[in-house]
């Protein structure tokens, strides 16, 4: 996405190790502007696919992915890091690969009544 590859050169910076902050627009300050953008991108990109939820880490994903469900008229869903001990109902755990990335990890999902 040519906005998104602007946007990274002019604002974002790159610190030691090669680690590309984007907190400016990204995470502690939010261009939600960009984010509608994005997701206009991901409808375009995804249109003729069934997008029934969007799935979005704990914190920094939550914003992007509010944004990108407005454009599907479908929920948000976020994943935390640690199962939550006032929850009550009984969980299945199950290990994903996640798109268009090489990182696995196990999501808790509410088995079906």
């Amino acid at each position: 996405m040519q906005l998104l590859k602007q946007r990274i050169l002019k604002d974002g910076i790159v610190k030691e190790g090669n680690v590309l902050k984007v907190d400016s627009f990204l995470n502690h300050q939010m261009d939600i502007n960009l984010f509608a953008e994005f997701g206009k991108e991901f409808k375009r990109r995804f249109k003729d696919e069934e997008i029934n939820k969007i799935l979005t880490i704990e914190a920094s994903g939550i914003g992007i992915a509010c944004i990108v469900a407005q454009s599907f008229n479908v929920p948000v869903v976020f994943a935390k890091k640690q199962r939550q001990r006032i929850l009550q109902e009984k969980f299945t755990q199950q290990r994903l690969s996640l798109l268009h990335t090489i990182r696995f990890t196990t999501l808790l999902f509410q088995k079906s009544s």
